[in-house]
């Protein structure tokens, strides 16, 4: 289908473009889930990390439903590898010199190049990225009170 990817309603409500006459009504929707789950295994803990931290913000604006699950583990597994390549180009540099001498690219910056694309197309679809941001309304109140089960379990979701 040429032109533009059609966008989740409920980007369009966020963005100020919802209109109901041009509403899909077939669109598939997922449950809300109470509180994000854990962070899927394979992550390393860059990618765990930013599980939890951009997990819990996209659950809060009303972003995050059960079926974005593979796109966020993507998203954190992307920016996991990127995180864990740049510590290796920290470590060895970007130029490396080979055994006769001659000097070439750590292989390392490809996958941190790749990866930094990945990040971005991905942030992109959550609506996360600068550019996005400036369209997106809040779709919570930043004033919202929490509710009792989340004070009581809010060390246990932390941890």
């Amino acid at each position: 289908m040429p032109g533009p990817k059609p966008k989740p309603t409920v980007l369009k409500k966020l963005h100020g473009t919802y209109r109901a006459d041009r509403c899909v009504d077939n669109e598939a929707t997922f449950p809300t889930p109470i509180r994000m789950p854990s962070p899927p295994e394979g992550l390393n803990e860059d990618g765990a990390k930013l599980w939890r931290s951009l997990g819990k913000l996209l659950l809060d604006a009303g972003l995050y439903t059960s079926g974005d699950q593979i796109a966020l583990e993507l998203l954190c597994l992307a920016y996991g590898r990127m995180k864990e390549a740049n510590r290796r180009i920290e470590e060895e540099g970007m130029v490396l010199r080979s055994v006769t001498g001659g000097f070439y690219q750590n292989p390392f910056l490809s996958i941190v190049t790749r990866s930094m694309d990945q990040v971005v197309k991905l942030l992109a679809e959550f609506g996360l990225t600068p550019a996005e941001r400036t369209r997106v309304l809040s779709a919570v109140k930043s004033d919202r009170e929490p509710d009792l089960a989340e004070l009581l379990f809010s060390e246990v979701n932390d941890g």
